[in-house]
């Protein structure tokens, strides 16, 4: 299987897992009149086929490590029973995400949630797997927090139509933070404990577990979603083929982030991939300012903000890297 051969080639990945992180929402700015909660169906999809596709090419050929059917064979049970969990995790953290951030705006929602998920994935994964350097990684994770509150500041200040800041806004996005950050652990406990599973392996389990998990949680938020009126999925099928290759794009896009996120931290360590893939926010503002023109017209404040964040964010992921060798 394919695995990074430096610690430079490691880096390239978790900044691509980042970009593809920071980038796959915008194939939802590309659909029309189509409800995310049906749009994620299309997204989840997406997800599980390029996990697969992964999986069965560079996860099976090639002179390292155990191939990705082998690897499955040979796993702990445990291990598949974590990767499975993360996965069930995460899809449950991504749609209260996106609630929080239906409630209480882009603004408000998407520092919570990652910046607690951040701080709780980063530590609790470097209590497993103590790779790196902990001082520069506490540096590099208090400056991506920092990056992450300018990005709020700067949305914050663009001007226009402020929604008032809700208890239940900002309660969905504590809870998405606390679940974002709880799957990485278990991600790291597969990695590394018995017999352990490739990134591969890891990516496809964990595809599966969301896919599983959105026939529990998104069939529950499509008939009691936390905003907006119950739907059903007779709108699916009618919605086109535009919409519907839009979601599986945008879920092959994350796929892609994730599996050589995995990857990378097979090298690096799951704290450090983490930690670095986490910069999607400054990926996802570089797309609102050149593709979306959401700043055209800001004004110095909102420009300031914006500056300090991409400042802070490129020290976050230095000081990150270079806790591989402090």
């Amino acid at each position: 299987m394919f695995v990074p051969a430096s610690f430079a080639v490691g880096l390239l990945l978790t900044i691509l897992s980042a970009v593809c992180w920071g980038s796959w929402a915008n194939t939802y700015k590309g659909t029309k009149n189509y409800r995310f909660e049906l749009f994620y169906w299309d997204y989840i999809v997406g997800v599980t086929i390029i996990s697969v596709g992964l999986a069965l090419t560079i996860g099976s050929h090639g002179a390292a490590g155990e191939g990705f059917i082998t690897n499955l064979s040979r796993a702990d049970t445990s291990n598949l029973a974590y990767a499975f969990v993360a996965g069930f995790i995460f899809n449950i953290a991504n749609l209260f995400l996106v609630a929080g951030i239906d409630i209480a705006g882009l603004a408000v929602a998407f520092p919570i949630s990652i910046g607690i998920a951040l701080v709780e994935g980063v530590v609790l994964s470097h209590i497993l797997q103590p790779k790196g350097s902990p001082i520069y990684l506490a540096a590099g994770v208090a400056l991506a927090i920092a990056a992450i509150l300018c990005d709020a500041l700067a949305y914050g200040n663009l001007g226009g139509s402020r929604r008032a800041v809700s208890r239940k806004g900002v309660m969905v996005s504590t809870v998405s933070g606390l679940l974002m950050g709880a799957w990485a652990p278990f991600v790291t406990k597969a990695m590394t404990a018995g017999h352990q599973l490739t990134p591969y392996s890891i990516a496809v389990l964990f595809s599966v577990g969301a896919f599983v998990c959105c026939f529990l949680v998104n069939v529950y938020f499509m008939r009691h979603p936390l905003v907006g009126a119950p739907i059903n999925f007779s709108g699916f099928w009618p919605a086109g083929a535009r919409n519907h290759s839009m979601g599986i794009a945008g879920g092959i896009v994350w796929g892609i982030g994730t599996t050589f996120n995995l990857v990378a931290a097979s090298f690096v360590g799951v704290a450090i991939s983490y930690a670095i893939g986490q910069s999607a926010p400054m990926i996802a503002a570089l797309w609102g300012v050149l593709a979306w023109r959401e700043f055209a017209g800001a004004g110095r404040k909102s420009w300031t903000f914006l500056g300090l964040m991409f400042a802070f964010y490129l020290a976050a992921v230095a000081l990150v890297a270079l806790s591989y060798h402090g």
